[in-house]
């Protein structure tokens, strides 16, 4: 599906057909760099008709189809991401690769280290962190030549190693490679740069440098917002205000945060990117949460989380639940809480995202008190498996916290009852004992859907009808802990 531009579209009628192709994939590149994803698209037509499908390659020569199926898989899997399909990601892998068979044909290898960049995008965005930082590494090792490809691979390599909290590694390849971001000419890819080093450098504050910090943080996105505004791109303009919202909120400037937040998600909607619009409410949720507003914290978090889900991006989606679980605990909606931070763990183990995981099972030690002691023992082992190589100090500090919690957790449990009763058989009554396991399962399921019947049917594994049958027949008891039921009015005929 294509969006109409109202922009007045180039005459192409003059070209030849492979000098058409060619000028329609420069312009929707130069486009795409802007944050004008539409008119991208818009431009690419009729080679490429709608999101999905391949595009026309008819009359085209190895080289210039090559092109197209490059163009159509980056467009692919930003437009893909901007408008939550989940998918789009494999489409985009699947028609940059077939554009490595055409480069590799013709013997252009520097395309093809390129293309690789493109793929290791894709993976990046869907959590893959392993296979994104191999494809960058590869990619990096042919392009031998300084420019703005080899300065859009070396972004990409910072971002996966700061994504997986390896802080120093993201900081030396920016700095290493200072000369070269200084150099081109590019200012979208000078003004990713500087937000790389502002979000990188905010995870390796330390209360020795925390002042000094901050303001170098600072002027690094405000630098990063001058090149974004000299590239008229508004949805990385969104990125960096949502970023000094961020810097603001861990300086207790609520106001002012609230204020970059605003103004970061009016672009984000402007621009029609659903992602990025939730990444903005992931933010604003925090903020909320650091005001204690937590009924509203926990409202934005929600709809994060869901449209992350909808879209795959597996990192958005587990921090959105890491900060929607916190939202819960402070409402005391343990269960629902719990529920929250164990599928952060599921999704960041399952994308391979194990810093993620760790920073779920460490957050549900901190906010849920009354965790049985197998799974804090277990949370606790395993954030520090996965957090091992986690570079940041405020991280490590609530680790150590962590293990103080556990340590007292265990010293406080009670001891073994040492009395004689313990060595006489006890008699118990069954179908009493199978109806409070039942009745316990139920409730358990009913806190972990917010009270939704259709819900917490689906994660007993019965039907809905069923389950509301039960529980009106065997535990009217826990009626109150399921949302009202709903009668229907009968039809007047």
């Amino acid at each position: 599906m294509r969006t109409a531009s109202h922009k007045p579209k180039p005459d192409l009628s003059h070209l030849h057909p492979i000098a058409r192709a060619s000028f329609r994939c420069e312009r929707a590149l130069a486009l795409k760099d802007r944050g004008e994803y539409d008119e991208a698209q818009e431009i690419m037509y009729p080679l490429w008709k709608r999101l999905g499908e391949r595009p026309d390659l008819t009359g085209l020569n190895p080289t210039v189809a090559a092109e197209v199926l490059f163009c159509v898989g980056v467009l692919t899997g930003w437009i893909g991401s901007r408008n939550e399909i989940k998918e789009a990601d494999g489409w985009a892998r699947d028609l940059i690769t077939e554009a490595i068979t055409f480069y590799e044909s013709v013997g252009d290898l520097r395309k093809v280290a390129e293309a690789r960049t493109e793929i290791a995008y894709c993976y990046w965005r869907a959590g893959a962190l392993d296979e994104a930082r191999i494809m960058f590494t590869e990619a990096l090792e042919r392009l031998t030549t300084e420019g703005n490809t080899r300065a859009n691979a070396l972004f990409g390599l910072s971002v996966v190693e700061w994504s997986a909290a390896r802080y120093r590694e993201s900081l030396k390849i920016l700095t290493d490679n200072a000369p070269l971001f200084k150099k081109i000419t590019n200012h979208t890819l000078k003004g990713v740069y500087h937000m790389q080093v502002a979000m990188v450098l905010r995870k390796l504050v330390t209360p020795e440098n925390r002042a000094a910090q901050f303001r170098r943080i600072l002027n690094e996105n405000e630098e990063a917002d001058r090149h974004f505004k000299l590239a008229h791109n508004s949805v990385f303009r969104a990125h960096v205000k949502n970023n000094i919202g961020n810097v603001l909120r861990e300086l207790s400037r609520f106001r002012k945060a609230h204020e970059y937040l605003e103004q970061a998600r009016r672009l984000t909607v402007s621009v029609k990117d659903k992602v990025k619009t939730a990444q903005v409410d992931e933010s604003r949720a925090q903020l909320l949460i650091a005001e204690r507003r937590y009924a509203e914290a926990e409202s934005a978090a929600r709809h994060a989380a869901r449209t992350f889900e909808k879209s795959g991006h597996e990192c958005f989606l587990a921090d959105a639940l890491i900060t929607h679980g916190i939202a819960l605990a402070r409402l005391n909606q343990t269960e629902q809480a719990q529920f929250a931070f164990q599928k952060a763990i599921e999704v960041a183990h399952q994308a391979g995202a194990l810093n993620k995981a760790g920073l779920a099972a460490l957050t549900l030690i901190e906010e849920i008190d009354q965790l049985p002691p197998d799974t804090l023992s277990e949370a606790y082992g395993q954030a520090g498996e996965w957090l091992a190589d986690c570079q940041s100090q405020a991280l490590l500090l609530r680790f150590k916290a962590a293990g103080s919690k556990l340590a007292s957790e265990l010293r406080s449990e009670p001891k073994p009852d040492t009395s004689i009763e313990l060595l006489f058989n006890k008699g118990c009554h069954l179908p009493e004992e199978v109806l409070k396991f039942e009745r316990s399962l139920i409730s358990q399921a009913l806190a972990k859907s917010g009270g939704r019947i259709t819900h917490a049917a689906l994660l007993l594994g019965i039907g809905r009808q069923r389950l509301a049958y039960i529980i009106e027949t065997r535990h009217r008891a826990i009626l109150h802990e399921r949302t009202p039921v709903r009668r229907r009015g009968r039809k007047r005929h």
